[in-house]
């Protein structure tokens, strides 16, 4: 299926590794140009390269995605280079860690949290309507999890809180923008099987398995083939939507 990606900009943050690099290769093989932020300056260029060498135009645009300066200056240095912005995938995060009960959690390790989640998804997407108002089409998707629909298990209540927030951003906003063009959807994935993931053990990793309904981990490529589904020509009456890419295990984070 032609995705009708070809010749789109696509915008894509914690794009050096992972799922987000995973986002970039697959938007990449449908055609799209792309702008890629990480706040690893080295894993950024080398993800860049990788993507070069394979004959695919990118523009490596390194900054903390949570910062409004890089935001904006990266949106404006995307449309500059590119004449237009048509596609933003917000991916950017931090893992869970410091974990601690609420009554426990150190104002800054909240603070940090909502900020690399849920300030950096808001900043991204708004410094890019604009130009996808002018250009009559646009698809942000944002990264949620699986960890919001349940509450999650005790201890990262400021990880469930920003990925909840990240669905409400979503669907305000896709009512917003609908008429511009837009759509804003977001994606809530379980357990992916990232370099993250592969550091658990192996017995951790063989309950993980087994209590999935599917059996396994879903794969980045997976999240990134739904992704850039949500980005195509095809997906134009879809917005305001968080689909759940969980394996049918809605429990995961209690078993």
């Amino acid at each position: 299926m032609d995705l009708g990606l070809r010749d789109r900009v696509a915008l894509v943050t914690g794009a050096a590794r992972g799922i987000g690099l995973a986002h970039a290769r697959r938007l990449a093989a449908e055609g799209a140009m792309l702008a890629l932020n990480d706040l690893d300056p080295d894993a950024l260029a080398a993800a860049a390269d990788e993507l070069g060498r394979a004959g695919f135009t990118v523009l490596a645009l390194p900054g903390d995605a949570a910062d409004e300066a890089v935001a904006s200056d990266a949106v404006a240095r995307a449309f500059e280079r590119f004449g237009r912005i048509d596609v933003l995938v917000n991916n950017a995060g931090i893992g869970v860690k410091p974990a601690a009960p609420v009554a426990e959690m150190p104002l800054d390790a909240w603070q940090r949290m909502i900020r690399a989640h849920l300030d950096s998804t808001f900043l991204w997407s708004r410094a890019v309507v604009p130009a996808m108002r002018a250009g009559g089409y646009g698809r942000i998707v944002n990264t949620s999890s699986m960890n919001f629909t349940g509450g999650g298990r005790p201890g990262v209540a400021h990880y469930s809180a920003a990925k909840a927030g990240i669905v409400g951003l979503t669907q305000t906003m896709a009512r917003e923008v609908g008429r511009d063009g837009i759509t804003v959807n977001a994606i809530a994935p379980g357990y992916v099987a990232t370099e993250l993931i592969s550091q658990f053990s192996d017995d951790m990793m063989q309950r993980l398995q087994r209590q999935n309904p599917v059996g396994r981990l879903c794969s980045p490529d997976e999240v990134a083939a739904l992704v850039a589904w949500l980005c195509s020509v095809h997906a134009g009456f879809v917005s305001g939507e968080c689909i759940c890419m969980d394996g049918a295990r809605r429990d995961f984070f209690w078993g």
